[in-house]
């Protein structure tokens, strides 16, 4: 399976996670705990107390010092050891601090040297701070290489089949399909016309049941950053362009598993509660029921071994993903080399 890349931002958490307590979570294979400091600011450390092994997550914070909850040891948001009620403190009791960035309602890490660490290099996810956006995140673990659940974005002609009672029609078969890359963004584009949208989503858009001219459209940054544009023309009684923006971050836990965060938006229709309720349910229904379950099994199936490795037949929607998969592997040559 491919190694990951440290030297790279990944979503750790919600903001919204990280509230009275620690919260540890294991990305790239290394256990990190996250915390909120009195400030407010969140700070990451290796999440392995020094003196017996024991997760520092499973201890408390005290102001801006996370506690041990075995024997004590005090850790400032920069790993050093503060305090130690069995004896002196000593520079082999601090542990390792990860480069902490908050933005967009999501705390970022950067795994790798921090010496390298670039801010401007975490893609732009700015829609989300605007609150004429609804935003509306969510969070599913899943026993899957992070790269396939990226596959599952980058080409979306699954969605006629998998999803075929929430998001997609027989329409999706004769989308006209693109993908270019600029840079390290990658981009993938479908456009389907005269589609009459499923219940879930013309109930999302309200297009009436009237024949639409769907478009898809994904951009995609390392490690697996992607922003899911969708458009629908015409929409509503005024038969004006309607837009939705969903955001997709898959961060590596392991070889074979990986956090999924996401976030939705609504820039149309009523301050409406239930509106947003019937929105996240059908979301989290074709996630949770649809995706996880069968990417997870894609997973034992293929194993250990890196999914181009086993020569898969490809059609022409696998452009785009062919695509992030060949820049991560020279993402990964270029800090092994380095």
């Amino acid at each position: 399976m491919s190694k990951d890349i440290r030297n790279l931002w990944y979503v750790a958490a919600l903001s919204t996670e990280i509230a009275d307590g620690p919260v540890g979570r294991r990305i790239c294979s290394l256990p990190v705990v996250l915390y909120r400091e009195r400030s407010g600011a969140v700070a990451a450390l290796f999440d392995r107390c020094p003196h017996r092994f024991v997760p520092l997550s499973r201890g408390r914070c005290e102001g801006d010092r996370l506690v041990c909850g075995y024997h004590g040891l005090a850790y400032d948001g920069a790993g050093k050891c503060v305090a130690n009620p069995q004896g002196t403190v000593t520079r082999s009791l601090d542990v390792r601090s990860f480069p902490v960035e908050e933005r967009h309602g999501l705390v970022w890490i950067w795994m790798g040297d921090p010496a390298l660490r670039d801010t401007v290099a975490i893609p732009d996810f700015s829609l989300l701070d605007r609150p004429a956006m609804r935003p509306q995140y969510g969070y599913m673990w899943t026993a899957a290489h992070f790269e396939l659940m990226t596959d599952n974005i980058m080409d979306l002609s699954h969605i006629e089949f998998l999803h075929a009672d929430t998001l997609g029609t027989e329409k999706i078969r004769d989308a006209k399909v693109q993908a270019r890359v600029e840079g390290e963004t990658v981009y993938s584009g479908r456009t389907v016309h005269d589609e009459i949208l499923p219940p879930f989503l013309e109930g999302s858009f309200q297009t009436g049941g009237r024949p639409v001219t769907r478009s898809l459209s994904v951009r995609w940054n390392a490690p697996a950053l992607m922003l899911l544009t969708v458009g629908v023309d015409p929409a509503g009684p005024e038969k004006a362009p309607r837009e939705t923006f969903n955001m997709h971050f898959i961060t590596p836990e392991t070889s074979t598993t990986c956090h999924y965060f996401w976030a939705a938006t609504r820039p149309y229709g009523p301050d409406d509660p239930e509106w947003d309720r019937r929105l996240r349910e059908g979301l989290e229904r074709a996630f949770r029921t649809e995706d996880k379950p069968m990417i997870e099994a894609q997973q034992l199936v293929t194993g250990e071994a890196d999914l181009l490795d086993l020569k898969p037949a490809l059609f022409r929607g696998d452009g785009a993903a062919i695509h992030a998969r060949r820049i991560l592997t020279q993402l990964r040559r270029a800090e092994e080399e380095a």
